[in-house]
């Protein structure tokens, strides 16, 4: 069975269904919020579930809403309210005061890889406040502490991630780590459109086949929980959706008889890795991302910051960072 590259777990179960692939050890649940909105949850239950869809156990939420991308003065507040219910169903059970560290992955100066560092600018930071003049400077007798870092990229900082975080984690002592990264997708579809949460953590770069260091419980010694929106696509599955769009337009047409039915004889993994052969070696690891994402990733940048705000502060009002 080949892979296409995505972080997604929704779409790893779609592939599997696809395939007829029996999936033992994974439910899946959806759930349609209104026309435009939808939650999936894909949960992988045992190691054999595990092992099949190629992730860790766990829970994989993904909110989808088509106008997400679109320009809206509240910054698709409907959106932030669900992700914040989420958060909340995720961590459950702990304790009601919470220490959290949110931690900003990505390059702030690569664009589509900017969403974990703009997604920090907007967040309602409290922790120093709270050591300084104690939880009655907000009014309340129950305040979670909100810190948060940006620790850049390998190349920026000659570090990993993980030995950053790991050495704040161990002098701070949060109670819960929310990690936020930009995904890569199966689907232009679900470019800037798509929120996947999960329990499990996350793998700075394997995106874009970049693998550092996990950022999970195991790792960090705490409970992990990601955020990611899928920002770029591999441009060899751009190539196989085009082909499969082509291939179903010639065999309604005469000009397909002429090919033999060569190309629809080949199975989904053949087309796809005679695309990746013939993309190789100039485009091969080229990955793809919508035109107007500087403005998407603001745009998004703010939709999750408000959901995080939204899940331990109340939605407190806050102006998004220029």
């Amino acid at each position: 069975m080949y892979q296409i590259r995505t972080d997604l777990a929704l779409e790893t179960q779609e592939k599997m269904q696809e395939d007829h692939i029996e999936l033992k050890g994974v439910r899946f649940l959806e759930e349609k919020i209104n026309k435009s909105l939808t939650i999936s949850t894909v949960v992988i239950e045992t190691e054999n579930g595990a092992k099949t869809m190629g992730k860790p156990r766990g829970t994989y939420i993904t909110i989808e809403a088509g106008n997400m991308d679109e320009e809206d003065e509240d910054y698709h507040r409907e959106i932030s309210v669900q992700l914040a219910k989420i958060i909340k169903k995720l961590i459950k059970g702990k304790k009601e005061e919470l220490s959290v560290l949110v931690v900003g992955l990505g390059n702030r100066e690569v664009t589509p890889d900017a969403l974990g560092p703009r997604v920090v600018d907007n967040l309602f930071i409290t922790r120093h406040i709270v050591k300084e003049y104690g939880k009655y400077a907000f009014g309340s007798e129950k305040v979670n502490r909100i810190s948060s870092i940006v620790p850049g990229v390998m190349a920026q900082t000659g570090m990993e991630s993980l030995e950053i975080i790991h050495g704040i984690v161990d002098e701070t002592k949060p109670d819960l780590v929310i990690a936020v990264d930009a995904l890569a997708a199966r689907s232009t579809k679900r470019l800037n459109r798509t929120i996947q949460v999960t329990d499990t953590g996350i793998n700075p770069g394997s995106g874009v086949g970049n693998h550092r260091h996990g950022l999970n419980e195991k790792s960090l010694g705490v409970p992990v929980i990601s955020i990611g929106i899928p920002t770029v696509v591999d441009a060899a599955t751009i190539v196989n959706d085009t082909m499969f769009n082509l291939i179903a337009a010639l065999s309604q047409s005469r000009a397909f008889d002429m090919l033999g039915n060569s190309l629809e004889e080949l199975s989904d993994g053949e087309k796809y890795e005679l695309i990746r052969e013939l993309l190789a070696p100039n485009l091969n690891a080229m990955f793809v991302t919508p035109k107007d994402i500087d403005e998407s990733v603001k745009r998004l940048s703010f939709t999750i910051s408000e959901g995080i705000n939204i899940a331990f502060m109340g939605g407190k009002p806050l102006e998004p960072a220029v």
